[in-house]
């Protein structure tokens, strides 16, 4: 079959991509912007990309035009398409039906932390010997590339990063939904999205959804800790359930040591101990929730403890980015006040208490466009002791440097990136850590900075 990928070069439909191509199909896409590293991973592949969204793509004749949710009714390529009554589908319903049928799913859901928690599972499966392919939104580092069929042809486990953005401009499901997972980790539940969804209330109706979809045979492992995910499951849940977390209900609990590892305790036993690198309660609240996944398809807790021994973590995951006279810079994608909290404070607890953290932030996710979370960013960047932020009241729509002004003379804000780049030299020293937030490439700002620091 030959299909013709429309946004070919967003995280998940470059990954649909290489497992079609791996599958045995023809592949060809498109994209408003073609660039690395994504284009060179494609093209390295052997699939063909067009820039634009010319109607004239239609002459390549493709069996399946497969469409992402970055396209939208008005687009002159997707008007051919509906106009010449050509066949489309959705990216998670064509990965759904093509990828997905007949295999053991693992699917991790929540707002943060999703593909730390789907690389950590991902890594638990290939240690074990599961060999199992997936498709997440990010690159493990354990692998190296974001996306495989199976690692030997006789794995039916396959992990995704179940996302729960809308599916397509004709779908306003979550992408999650089309997965059909036999296994489903619901991490975390918080607001967010503020461009497609008009409150929490929305986002938990979509979760209730993803939860209708797993099997009574099935199990739904699931954060105990978090009131909206409480609400639910409270809605209805037909498969095992298993909860982990801090509570007094959960089955899995764990026992936290100052060097950031910790024993993992299951129904009130210790059942293994996980001795790491990563550090802060998020990724051990992650690989808590990895170890019970893992657990479901016979993955022993001590077996997984141990291989998360040897997890590499995930590119920009609080990825060192180089060490200049004595400062280090960490890139890493936290871009909700929650996880920018949490990627500060797992930071904090590493260096300890009189090592400086300078956090660099460029708020540019829609939620954060639309001001939905800006008052929550002072209170998240508390742990930091110096704080840059980068985005113009143009862009933003509203003050960056007055949403900053709680945190007195310790934050400043710029619409420059060189000015920027200036003031962070300027004030650093060494020992000092540079912690880089952004889900974008934030103007390759990690490289002017190493740059600088060393002239």
């Amino acid at each position: 079959m030959h299909i013709h990928i429309l946004g070919i070069c967003g995280t998940f439909m470059g990954g649909l991509a290489v497992l079609a191509k791996e599958a045995g199909h023809r592949v060809t896409g498109c994209d408003a912007n073609v660039y690395p590293p994504m284009s060179t991973q494609l093209q390295a592949q052997g699939i063909e990309l067009i820039q634009g969204f010319g109607p004239e793509q239609v002459e390549l004749k493709p069996d399946l035009y497969v469409i992402g949710n970055v396209v939208s009714r008005g687009n002159p390529l997707i008007e051919e398409i509906m106009n010449r009554g050509l066949p489309f589908v959705s990216g998670p319903q064509w990965i759904g039906e093509h990828i997905l049928k007949d295999r053991w799913v693992l699917a991790v859901a929540g707002t943060h932390g999703k593909t730390t928690t789907s690389s950590m599972l991902t890594w638990i499966l290939e240690d074990a010997g599961y060999a199992p392919g997936f498709l997440i939104g990010g690159v493990p580092m354990n692998f190296g590339v974001s996306a495989r069929m199976q690692g030997d042809k006789d794995s039916i486990f396959f992990v995704i990063e179940a996302d729960e953005y809308d599916t397509a401009f004709f779908d306003k499901r979550s992408k999650f939904v089309h997965y059909r997972a036999k296994t489903a980790i619901l991490n975390n539940l918080e607001y967010d999205h503020a461009d497609i969804f008009p409150d929490l209330a929305a986002i938990e109706t979509q979760f209730h959804h993803l939860v209708r979809t797993v099997p009574g045979i099935g199990r739904v492992i699931v954060n105990a800790d978090q009131d909206s995910l409480q609400r639910v499951i409270k809605r209805g849940c037909w498969s095992e359930r298993e909860g982990f977390g801090a509570s007094e209900a959960a089955d899995w609990r764990m026992k936290e040591y100052d060097d950031g590892s910790f024993d993992v305790i299951f129904q009130g036993e210790v059942a293994g101990h996980v001795q790491w690198q990563l550090t802060g309660q998020h990724n051990r609240n992650n690989a808590l929730a990895a170890i019970a996944a893992a657990r479901h398809v016979g993955v022993p807790v001590v077996q997984a403890a141990a291989s998360l021994a040897r997890f590499e973590n995930v590119k920009r995951r609080m990825e060192v980015r180089g060490v200049v006279n004595g400062v280090t810079v960490y890139d890493d994608f936290a871009h909700h006040p929650t996880a920018i909290e949490t990627t500060v404070g797992g930071l904090r607890q590493k260096v300890g208490a009189d090592t400086r953290i300078l956090a660099v932030l460029e708020p540019r996710s829609n939620t954060m466009k639309l001001g939905a979370m800006k008052d929550a960013l002072p209170g998240s960047l508390h742990a930091a002791d110096l704080v840059f932020g980068y985005g113009s009241e143009a862009a933003l729509g509203w003050s960056l440097g007055d949403t900053l002004a709680p945190l007195g003379d310790k934050a400043s804000a710029y619409d420059d990136i060189d000015t920027l780049v200036a003031a962070i030299v300027k004030a650093a020293r060494s020992g000092d850590q540079i912690l880089v937030m952004s889900n974008g490439g934030f103007g390759g700002i990690h490289g002017k900075i190493l740059a600088a620091l060393s002239q």
